[in-house]
């Protein structure tokens, strides 16, 4: 990516960083890809297999699927049968020279592979251990699978959807919980890192699914069960009301937030209705506010749906008020501000085509961040990789030939 402001090319401010990354499906991708972004060297070993997501949607046939796409660019793919010794070895060779190695595989696979923490921190000492787990490994949950599902039921999210809208309990229809989890584990070893930089000694980081997810839940709803005794229930007021949504106008869908005391007076102004500020006690401040946001959102929705999208856009901003049209999928792809900074980049990927991405959200005056290779084949890396880490041709050749790595087509030169 080129910086804006001085014209030059960067790799980004990970640039020699090195990531194995043993991880699968959307949570460790995510924080891999984030951490490829911003310039890691990020090789993905996978097994023979592949990523389970490769084969999901267009081109999945391909092994690369939109959503294995959306979450790979600029890594690298090597691919090890780590069920055979050589293959654990050959791993091995390539954690001595490893910043960072990334699992989400449990723990306990991993120490009977002979590549857990003890193991590799045994010929790396810098070495950081990042591993992705569902639970906590100090809790009976240790051992149990986890899925965002799972991690969405387990930390209440269904029955708050439930509560809140007056429907059956379900699922919020994006991976919120591998995501967010995947955005904190970025966090985590760009801080293990830091530490490491400091005191010169890696360390085994452990990242939990469900205890990651409770603060984004409780957070907001704890509420009264913050103090002992309880003051109140559980659940935020204003994030419960089943009246909290886009409103209904005239002509389509708005988002429009009323919040502190000067957007309710001026709001209340606009519709010739500023006496209320002063007669109507719900409305005196944010307390008695909150005590009353079911009645108040339904008098906000009752006004919205008596004019126009394109009337409540002109009228509000000028009342300090903010207010944004309801997106669907193909209108956010039409977005004028998405447009004018190009966030949605059209690109060539040697396989597939033509596809489109998302850019690096991060702004960089110094050390921008960018795409730098789109999503691997499988195995399109293995031996440049193993060349790299000091494997002889012949001691490839013999890898090669006993399937303890398996080597993909190599792309026509990367764009």
């Amino acid at each position: 990516m080129t910086n804006p402001s001085s014209g030059t090319v960067s790799s980004g401010p990970l640039e020699g960083v090195r990531v194995l990354d043993l991880t699968t499906v959307f949570m460790g991708p995510s924080c891999t890809q984030l951490l490829a972004d911003l310039g890691a060297d990020v090789v993905k070993i996978e097994a023979p297999r592949g990523d389970s997501v490769r084969a999901i949607g267009p081109y999945g046939d391909k092994g690369l699927g939109p959503l294995f796409l959306g979450l790979n660019r600029n890594k690298r793919s090597v691919v090890m049968d780590l069920k055979k010794p050589e293959g654990v070895a050959a791993l091995m060779r390539l954690a001595q020279d490893a910043d960072v190695f990334a699992t989400n595989i449990r723990p306990a696979a991993m120490r009977r592979l002979g590549v857990g923490y003890e193991q590799l921190s045994a010929i790396n000492p810098r070495l950081i251990y990042a591993s992705m787990v569902g639970f906590s490994q100090r809790g009976p949950y240790a051992g149990k699978a986890a899925y965002d599902d799972m991690i969405q039921a387990a930390t209440g999210l269904p029955a708050i959807v439930a509560e809140s809208t007056g429907d059956a309990p379900r699922y919020l229809p994006v991976t919120i919980a591998d995501r967010s989890v995947g955005l904190y584990a970025f966090g985590v070893i760009c801080a293990a890192l830091h530490a490491r930089n400091q005191t010169g000694v890696g360390q085994s980081v452990d990242i939990p699914m469900f205890e990651t997810m409770i603060p984004y839940v409780l957070g907001d709803h704890l509420y009264g069960h913050t103090f002992v005794p309880e003051k109140a229930g559980f659940g935020y007021p204003r994030l419960m009301t089943r009246h909290r949504r886009p409103y209904k106008t005239k002509d389509g869908y708005v988002c429009c937030l009323i919040y502190h005391d000067r957007q309710w007076t001026l709001f209340l102004e606009a519709l010739g209705k500023g006496d209320l500020m002063k007669t109507d006690p719900r409305l005196r401040d944010i307390r008695t506010r909150t005590q009353a946001i079911d009645e108040l959102y339904q008098f906000v929705s009752d006004e919205l749906a008596q004019r126009s999208t394109e009337e409540w856009r002109q009228l509000l901003p000028q009342n300090e008020i903010p207010i944004f049209p309801m997106h669907t999928f193909e209108t956010l792809l039409e977005d004028e501000h998405l447009a004018s900074t190009g966030f949605f980049q059209e690109t060539e990927h040697p396989v597939v085509g033509k596809i489109r991405e998302t850019a690096v959200p991060s702004e960089w005056s110094g050390t921008p961040p960018g795409r730098r290779m789109p999503a691997p084949s499988l195995g399109e890396h293995t031996v440049q990789v193993l060349a790299e880490a000091g494997f002889s041709p012949a001691e490839i050749e013999l890898l090669l030939a006993n399937r303890a790595v398996h080597a993909g087509a190599a792309a026509p030169e990367e764009c």
